[in-house]
């Protein structure tokens, strides 16, 4: 389901932000042929992911740009990379929850992409139906847990 113009949170200016920032987080690398989570397709990915989020994640770009045009009397994306590092720094000291936030929902997004899947030595499909292999392991590592017995009780009235 993707989202119509309407729907979108986001104005053109913080989605020109998320692209840098999250450029930043995961850049493109040519060694291994894969795009930087600041690639069109993943950022499209991101912004629809991120609808749940998206007033919070809405206000971290705004105090981003509001940063940036105080330090540096431009927008985040249009600022050198050392004064964007910088700024993100101190930002991580006082919203590190929503950049945490921010950081799994990037690399959800980032490793969601077939390129990436690839590049990995991983089909990009699902999981299911198909499935993977799994390595058995040592099932006997359960035994004292077996062993043990039952160590719960039933609910009132069973």
């Amino acid at each position: 389901m993707s989202t119509i113009a309407t729907d979108n949170p986001f104005s053109g200016e913080n989605i020109q932000t998320l692209a840098t920032l999250v450029g930043m987080m995961i850049p493109a690398s040519e060694k291994y042929g894969v795009p930087g989570a600041d690639d069109e397709s993943i950022v499209a990915e991101i912004i629809a992911a991120a609808r749940d989020q998206s007033a919070i994640i809405v206000e971290v770009l705004d105090a981003l740009n509001k940063k940036a045009q105080d330090e540096g009397g431009g927008s985040f994306a249009d600022l050198t990379g050392d004064l964007r590092m910088t700024i993100v720094d101190r930002f991580k000291e006082t919203a590190a929850d929503t950049v945490t936030n921010l950081v799994t929902l990037t690399a959800q997004c980032y490793y969601r992409d077939p390129r990436v899947m690839e590049s990995l030595g991983m089909e990009p499909r699902p999981p299911f139906p198909e499935g993977f292999e799994v390595e058995q392991g040592d099932w006997s590592i359960l035994d004292p847990v077996r062993d043990r017995g039952r160590i719960w009780r039933d609910p009132p009235g069973e």
